[in-house]
């Protein structure tokens, strides 16, 4: 199993890491059930948080003055607001700090700070509690973190990828600011009268009505917004005291050779030190109950840096970019840790962690064509396993492939984001001919995503529900299912999920219909099967690094154990297990489990 790599016998670690099984038994029982087949195109209802007028966006400073405003406020948030305001919750001695790290990699860290490579976290290990944490990152890689946010799962929140699918869409959208369906646990914080000062969470969005402060986007691997706060000004103050972020461009237009390597840790080096001054700035300024920083940089290192030698015990001890990255790591938490003070909570979670980049996603467009599902203007009917015809001929595509890909980042960087999205999937769309489309992938980088050209749910949908609907599901994970290696012969895929099964809720109609995961003991280049013959796309995806389970914490802080292990742990725990340490009553859409070792102060 890929999560017990280079786990070994630890007072702080298990041997094993868990595995997360996508079924309602993952998390206690307490997931809702299927709806029926198809129950995924159901339009979702959205999540609406109380919302403050600007006038109470500063802290109240009586009661008095907190609750002349309360009209149509909800009344637990103004208690907690009015608590806040006569200073009776929160003061720097008691804070919390979480410290979220992108790509994270536990092994790595483990390995590292019992050698002594990374003192303040083997100080953070040896003072507190460690656990592996089980993660929906293993089906949808991005959902890890919407998912510690909410304490919901995917079909709930509904955030999966920066372009993901919606009831009413033909095709895909960017990842926007009302797609959550579930608060955030800072948002909750707030509403409870919390001061909470947020920075650069990935996946998250501005926030009407938040009284916290709220940093997005400064410095994210990839800026999935633009930089902005809340409030508005913020942003302008934090770089004003910090500076810039280092980094200054989109981690997805770095590069792969050498010095291109050396350059991107140097960068992230910088960048790190950056975010850990920012971080402990705006916990000053405004974090008295809890300061959460997300670092993005090992993100792009888990991407950039990874090496098949970070998977040998012996061989990851020696000098490494990677190991550079998480050396300047080390001393953020340090520096970050010293100004919380003494008496304040200190967590490290990590949703996800890195091995190699091994997937097949890049041969799911012509597997779908082959078998049928994917109609192009041109084609007639096709016998099986037959060569997909000549595409329809699209201008702005031509002149895209025409333009060195150097050249087209460089101009794409350059356009508004809307109008670039537009182009894009103008481009990956021009070879669809959605009146005979029953099936199609969405934008993916690791697992493939499959969705049905379903009637009622997308605009030129003809999958009918009931039968026609369960029938093309069937019909793709058995195809699917049986693709093999070209040059082996051994099974490609591991897993293929109903999005609508593995993850229920009022939001998968926002998820893919089908979820494949892939068998990633070697690379993918070249599959086949008796109906699909043999179909080699070598991956566009460059990055030797990539998405994998399972997540880690640490926490330290009054009433928690040193050097003790926390068992069967899961991502979806952290949100209501913070809440319930900082006092604040857990809602009922968590559906993970509160630690009682976390919480016993």
């Amino acid at each position: 199993m890929a999560g017990a790599r280079g786990a070994g016998p630890d007072r702080h670690l298990s041997a094993a890491a868990p595995r997360y099984q996508p079924r309602a038994a993952a998390v206690r029982g307490r997931l809702p059930g299927p709806t029926g087949a198809g129950a995924s195109h159901q339009a979702a209802r959205h999540y609406r948080h109380d919302r403050l007028s600007g006038a109470d966006r500063a802290p109240p400073r009586t009661a008095r003055d907190l609750l002349r405003h309360a009209a149509g406020i909800d009344r637990d948030r103004c208690l907690g607001r009015a608590r806040a305001g006569l200073g009776l919750v929160g003061t720097p001695s008691n804070r919390t700090v979480v410290i979220g790290l992108e790509l994270g990699d536990g092994h790595l860290v483990n390995a590292w700070a019992r050698a002594g490579r990374l003192p303040a976290l083997k100080a953070l290990m040896e003072e507190g509690s460690w656990g592996w944490l089980g993660t929906t990152a293993e089906q949808l890689h991005i959902s890890a973190w919407p998912c510690i946010y909410t304490g919901a799962t995917p079909g709930e929140h509904g955030v999966y990828f920066t372009f993901q699918p919606a009831p009413g869409l033909q095709g895909y959208q960017r990842f926007h600011t009302g797609l959550y369906g579930r608060p955030t646990f800072w948002q909750l914080l707030d509403q409870a009268g919390r001061r909470c000062a947020v920075l650069d969470p990935p996946y998250s969005h501005p926030e009407e009505g938040f009284g916290g402060a709220f940093v997005y986007d400064w410095g994210t691997w990839a800026h999935y917004l633009k930089p902005g706060s809340s409030p508005p000004g913020l942003l302008r103050q934090l770089e004003q005291a910090n500076g810039t972020y280092p980094l200054g461009m989109e981690a997805n237009d770095l590069g792969f050779t050498p010095l291109e390597v050396v350059d991107t840790a140097r960068r992230l080096v910088r960048s790190v030190q950056a975010k850990a001054d920012a971080a402990c700035w705006l916990m000053r300024e405004h974090g008295r109950d809890l300061a959460f920083t997300v670092f993005g940089e090992t993100h792009v290192a888990g991407h950039y840096l990874w090496t098949d030698a970070l998977q040998d015990p012996e061989r990851r001890m020696g000098a490494s970019p990677m190991l550079d990255v998480y050396l300047a790591l080390d001393r953020a938490i340090g520096q970050i840790r010293a100004a919380a003070g003494p008496e304040a909570t200190f967590v490290v979670i990590s949703g996800d962690c890195v091995g190699p980049n091994r997937a097949g996603w890049q041969l799911l467009p012509e597997v779908l064509t082959r078998l049928g599902f994917l109609a192009t203007p041109q084609m007639q009917a096709a016998g099986d396993g037959a060569p997909a015809p000549a595409r329809r001929f699209d201008p702005v595509k031509a002149l895209r492939d025409l333009l060195p890909k150097d050249f087209r980042k460089s101009l794409a960087r350059r356009l508004p984001t809307k109008l670039r999205d537009r182009l894009a999937q103008r481009v990956d769309t021009a070879d669809i001919d959605w009146t005979r489309t029953r099936a199609y992938c969405l934008p993916t980088d690791l697992e493939g995503y499959i969705r049905v050209n379903f009637r009622g749910r997308e605009p030129q949908g003809i999958v009918e529900p009931g039968a026609g609907y369960e029938g093309v599901l069937a019909e793709l994970t058995t195809e699917i299912g049986a693709l093999r290696d070209a040059g082996t012969g051994r099974p490609i895929v591991r897993e293929i999920l109903r999005a609508d099964q593995a993850f229920p809720g009022d939001h998968a109609a926002y998820l893919p219909d089908l979820i494949v995961r892939w068998d990633a003991s070697a690379p993918i280049v070249a599959a086949s099967s008796a109906r699909v013959g043999t179909v080699s796309v070598p991956s566009p995806d460059g990055r030797p690094g990539t998405h994998q389970g399972p997540g880690f914490l640490l926490a330290c802080g009054r009433g928690i154990a040193a050097g003790a292990v926390l068992h069967d742990g899961h991502i979806l725990d952290f949100a209501p297990t913070l809440l319930a340490r900082m006092g604040v009553a857990v809602p009922p859409h968590m559906h993970g489990r509160v630690w009682p070792e976390l919480t016993a102060v």
